[in-house]
């Protein structure tokens, strides 16, 4: 816009200046919030304004100043950029498949090592440590200094993604493959972000429900300007900001690129971030521009300098460092003759090295010196770097996130130009270079991190042990509902109910709900636990003068995250593995819609298991006809199988309250008392029907977690017989199929109760390699092998879920017939009876499995089936529930 009237525009910035200089920035602010309310009052719109201009954040004359010795920083960082580099190529000299990434820590290295060097506090006994969130695809930088460290071997970095034999490196931060090394699986972009959020805001619960000391611990998150697209990454950050989450530091390695190419090559990614951010209530501080760019500013008196910025796009960009001095001197500067003057006395080598912010160490310095001692606003720092940075022919190219190696000439430069020791005749080879221990570069490092209390990253694996309440206090569950018909979800509101009274485990119990409490009738512990709110509860709820009123609390047990299933997700991944994070066992309960658990947040899911979580996922309104009214988009009949996928989960399908009380019971016991690094998944119905007592059978405990037990046996010496397997609600049409074939048709039936046919599978692959492995030794059998063994008469698998949930254990199956039923395609909405009927799960069509399971057995005669079906209305031409 054109200033009509110059004069009174410096006399407007002049009194500005005066009123900055006298009396503080915060009468600047008083003054120009006036400005704006008046302006409002009277009808005017006020400018856009939720971005500052494009330059540093912090002024030159408010940097913090950086105490360490720069030369010795550089040169440890030379060292560092070396071994990563090194590390990744020889493993694709070993074998090119392998992969790796050399481009993404060349951008951000800087940002590393000053947090390394001043910033991340290692675990000690006065300091829970901080919490760093590592970005994936910089691993090889992080290996590389451990190197140096001594952590990590030569042999190790020679083993980089070879693992199987042992002695290697994980490609990517992996705690399960890694366990005393990475902290948070992060590479599945996005996820670090929003975990690293509700990490922050556990933190605040942990601290203001009196498990750790406040105030002293960050979560540090990095992440790169491309991975912000992700949903996950930007979904939450009004989250941290309504919490003012002072203990998160966001850094966003800005290189300007994506796999693929620019992030916003017609726009300015870093703008586009501080808007967001800005508009979230985050503390947001640009990095964009390095000290040699400091004599420029000064020069730029008119602020044209400043203009040029603000007119070239991040395209521009990244063409200036994919080309040279001369092309940066024309393109860039010559396009205004005030410019070029402004750089008239540097040559084309020194316009080349205007060096961008991120990888100025004084320039970061200051942004976290900022960002650490700001406090009521969490901060984000956008750092702007060059991808590829030093890697030669690489350098700012759209290829440079995909180069794993470079040339010749590229690496002779590389060398030259970070100083490191290896001559011509060695290049080839790539060796690993570490100074000697007593040298000056192995000294500082190690003294570097003694002042910040040890190495990071670490990870604690084990922690204090929490004894289990014994089954007996939930004796109330084990003994059944007499006549009173209640769901396996108001089950699990009493197993809970009486858990969080235990002495020692009660107070570290996790309710976790997303905005579904009513739904799981667990609104009674709003005024029992309260409900967690950093600020207390400001208001007076409307339901006040009720019992179960909303209690919103400083010390509350229970979170209430929203409608946010990968918010609710990520707080129970904070609380599931606070045992290493803070050494304090939580236990988180997540319950949750079980379509919208797996479904919706499987990387997340997968990440848990990652991450050595341990807790409980409770996945309400289960099987595809039990939410009978709410149809195709609710209604689930596959989250068993996808639990199935993470070889640590436990997944089970309760029918009974006992059978919950039992395996939650055991949860406890493995993951509290007995750590173990798993977690579990439950799924529990709306559907009311009478809970009976636990069976007084011999080893009926260790049956249900084994996944199977004898809940009828059918005694009679029937000449036919069949063995009806169910699991869930269904499990009770399995029961009244039973009857039926007893009554009306003379077979005996024995009826077995299937917890889990995820644990039936895993404990038959593991009898099956043992014997494999051990042919000398006695066969063992599994334990459906042991269960049906002796047993006569064809096998019938009835479920909620699709048939391929029980038609995973079809080898282990002893006899000849093994028939499935299922819930196979969408959901409908409509009553549960004649749900069962469409998805042919109820006991009529288990009744006729088991009978035609006898006719192809040769033990009964075709009519049978014909019969059958027409007692039982069964359609013969009615749709196909998979038809589409």
């Amino acid at each position: 816009m054109q200033d009509l009237d110059p004069v009174e525009t410096q006399e407007w910035l002049d009194s500005l200046e005066s009123v900055h200089e006298r009396e503080g920035e915060a009468r600047v602010h008083y003054l120009l919030e006036r400005l704006g309310e008046y302006a409002s009052r009277n009808g005017t719109r006020l400018p856009h304004a939720i971005t500052t201009p494009y330059r540093n954040t912090i002024p030159v004359t408010h940097e913090a100043r950086m105490p360490g010795d720069l030369f010795m920083e550089r040169r440890i960082r030379s060292l560092v950029r070396w071994n990563a580099l090194a590390m990744v190529m020889r493993a694709n000299q070993a074998d090119p498949d392998l992969g790796g990434h050399i481009a993404t820590f060349a951008s951000s290295a800087t940002l590393y090592d000053i947090g390394f060097n001043y910033f991340f506090q290692a675990p000690t006994e006065e300091h829970g440590g901080d919490l760093i969130y590592f970005q994936g695809h910089a691993s090889p930088g992080i290996y590389a200094r451990a190197f140096l460290e001594g952590r990590i071997t030569e042999d190790q970095l020679n083993n980089f993604r070879r693992e199987v034999d042992g002695n290697g490196l994980s490609s990517y931060p992996h705690p399960w493959l890694m366990p005393d090394f990475w902290q948070f699986p992060t590479v599945s972009m996005g996820l670090g972000p929003i975990q690293a959020i509700y990490q922050a805001r556990f933190m605040k619960y942990l601290e203001h429900r009196g498990f750790i000391t406040p105030g002293k611990q960050k979560v540090w998150c990095f992440l790169g300007d491309g991975e912000t697209d992700e949903p996950e990454s930007l979904g939450a950050i009004s989250l941290a900001g309504r919490e003012k989450l002072d203990n998160l530091i966001f850094v966003i390695n800005c290189n300007l690129q994506r796999l693929d190419g620019p992030v916003r090559g017609n726009g300015k990614i870093i703008q586009e971030l501080e808007g967001n951010f800005r508009g979230a209530d985050w503390n947001v501080i640009k990095v964009l521009w390095g000290r040699l760019w400091d004599p420029l500013f000064a020069k730029d008196t008119e602020g044209v300098m400043q203009q040029r910025m603000e007119e070239a796009v991040d395209g521009d960009y990244q063409n200036y460092k994919a080309n040279n001095g001369a092309f940066v001197r024309s393109d860039f500067f010559g396009t205004d003759p005030r410019l070029l003057k402004m750089v008239e006395d540097l040559s084309d080598d020194e316009v080349w090295k205007l060096n961008r912010g991120g990888h100025d160490p004084f320039k970061v310095y200051a942004a976290y010196h900022a960002a650490v001692n700001h406090k009521g606003q969490p901060s984000v720092i956008l750092a702007k770097t060059i991808k590829g940075y030093g890697t030669g022919s690489g350098e700012a190219q759209n290829i440079a996130h995909n180069v794993k190696k470079v040339d010749l000439p590229s690496l002779r430069s590389f060398r030259d130009r970070f100083g490191i020791p290896v001559d011509d005749d060695q290049l080839e080879s790539l060796p690993f270079y570490r100074p000697a221990e007593d040298s000056p570069e192995i000294k500082y490092i190690k003294q570097s991190r003694e002042k910040l209390g040890g190495f990071v990253p670490q990870r604690r694996s084990k922690s204090i042990s929490i004894p289990t309440p014994p089954l007996a206090t939930l004796k109330a569950i084990l003994e059944g509902t007499g006549e009173r018909e209640i769901s396996t979800t108001m089950a699990f509101v009493r197993i809970l109910s009486h858990l969080v009274k235990d002495k020692d485990l009660g107070s570290r119990i996790v309710p976790i709900i997303p905005d579904e409490a009513r739904t799981f009738g667990m609104e009674g512990m709003f005024r029992q636990l309260g409900i967690y709110s950093a600020v207390g509860q400001l208001y007076q709820p409307v339901d006040h003068e009720q019992v179960m009123y909303y209690k919103e609390d400083k010390k509350g047990q229970i979170l209430e995250e929203g409608i946010t299933e990968a918010g609710a997700m990520s707080s129970w991944i904070a609380a599931a593995t606070a045992y290493s994070t803070h050494n304090q066992p939580m236990l988180p309960f997540y319950a949750f819609y079980s379509m919208f658990g797996f479904q919706r947040i499987g990387d997340l899911a997968w990440a848990a298991g990652d991450i050595r979580a341990r807790g409980f996922l409770m996945g309400g309104t289960a099987g595809r006809t039990t939410l009978n009214g709410e149809g195709l988009q609710h209604e689930d009949g596959h989250s068993h199988i996808l639990a199935g996928t993470i070889p640590n989960c436990h997944s089970y399908d309760p029918a009974y309250g006992y059978e919950m009380a039992v395996i939650i019971q055991e949860g406890i016991h493995q993951m509290l008392e007995l750590q173990k690094d798993c977690f579990y998944y439950i799924t529990m119905m709306n559907e009311s029907y009478v809970q009976p007592a636990i069976p007084q059978q011999e080893n009926i405990e260790r049956d249900i977690i084994r996944g199977m037990y004898l809940l009828e046996e059918d005694k009679r010496q029937s000449e036919l017989h069949v063995q009806l397997l169910g699991s869930g609600t269904i499990l009770r049409e399995v029961r009244e199929a039973a009857k039926i074939l007893r009554d009306e048709f003379g077979v005996g039936a024995d009826v077995w109760s299937v917890t889990s046919f995820n644990e039936l599978r895993r404990d038959g692959l593991e009898v099956e390699r043992w014997n494999r492995l051990h042919p000398r030794e006695p066969m063992r059998l599994s334990h459906l092998e042991q269960c049906l063994t002796e047993r006569r008469g064809p096998v019938v698998a009835s479920t909620d879920y699709m048939k391929l949930y029980a038609d995973q254990v079809r080898q282990w199956i002893p006899q000849t017939i093994y028939k499935v039923l299922g819930t196979d395609g969408f959901g409908r909405s409509d009553t549960r009876k004649k749900l069962r009927d469409f998805f042919e799960v109820d006991r009529h069509w288990v009744v006729l499995a088991a009978l035609e399971g006898l006719v192809k057995d040769g033990q009964l005669e075709a009519q049978v089936l014909l019969d059958a079906m027409q007692t039982f209305g069964i359609d013969v031409n009615k749709p196909n529930p998979l038809d589409c």
